[in-house]
């Protein structure tokens, strides 16, 4: 991350263990990637900008979910459900010592988990930034089906025929050009995190409506497993929310900026 030097930790939670990267200084943000991916992975797809979110002053922890990049994980369905991933955000603000309410930053899989860790203990939590929300509520039917059937592919044909298959066709245009890598759960993990994720889904939108943070939420056109129905539904309910759509990569590539002008109360 550029001029701020990268420092690697480690903790236990309920069976596994959690690597994450912390660098920069200042009040606490804490980064939940989306499913499939890492850390290192995004690095690799040179998806997201978090230079000016250190720059503008910000300590920012990003973590590897439970069984994903470095982390480790059980074959164990119920683990991988936002819900679930949520209580491994809140340890991790435990392991931390964050004793003052930090800014939640999760994309796809990962703002299923800051949605639910700030529904469960929204003291912790000060500014959200929710980006390419996930399918949720209606939309997430489909999604489950389409998992519990990659589920069994991975087992019956291996990853790789899975992997060919959800990538068969057309991308939005927006990340057209962005790598595609691999997923970093192994073999032996992988159809449990699927089947979690079929199981999952974003809190309720009436639990979502009493939350008081303000919340930025980013979200990209055209990409069906990341619908801009639920991006807005939670821009409609987040009492103080404000919603940016991207259509280019150029657009994406201000996300940096927007979220540090945000975090900063601007």
């Amino acid at each position: 991350m550029g001029a701020h030097p990268v420092a690697e930790g480690r903790f236990r939670h309920r069976g596994a263990e959690l690597v994450y990267d912390d660098a920069g200084q200042g009040p606490l943000a804490v980064y939940a990637h989306g499913g499939f991916g890492s850390q290192a992975n995004e690095e690799r797809m040179g998806l997201f900008d978090w230079a000016p979110v250190l720059d503008a002053g910000r300590r920012l922890v990003r973590y590897d979910a439970r069984a994903h990049g470095r982390s480790t994980g059980e074959p164990v369905v119920t683990d991988y459900t936002y819900a679930s991933l949520a209580e491994d955000l809140l340890a991790l603000l435990g392991h931390l010592g964050a004793t003052e309410p930090v800014d939640g930053i999760g994309a796809s899989m990962g703002c299923g988990t800051v949605l639910h860790a700030a529904v469960r203990a929204p003291e912790r939590f000060s500014r959200l930034v929710l980006l390419i929300p996930p399918t949720a509520w209606a939309t997430r039917t489909a999604y489950a089906r389409a998992n519990r059937s990659a589920a069994d592919t991975v087992e019956r044909q291996g990853v790789d025929a899975w992997w060919a298959a959800k990538h068969s066709g057309p991308r939005p245009a927006v990340v057209a050009d962005v790598p595609e890598l691999p997923p970093t759960p192994d073999v032996r993990v992988l159809p449990s995190v699927l089947r979690g994720l079929a199981l999952a889904d974003l809190p309720a939108p009436a639990a979502i409506a009493v939350l008081r943070q303000p919340a930025l939420i980013l979200a990209w056109a055209d990409d069906p497993g990341h619908p801009l129905a639920t991006a807005e539904t939670l821009a409609d309910r987040l009492p103080d929310a404000r919603l940016h759509v991207a259509r280019t990569r150029a657009d994406v590539g201000t996300w940096g900026e927007r979220m540090a002008e945000f975090l900063a109360g601007t």
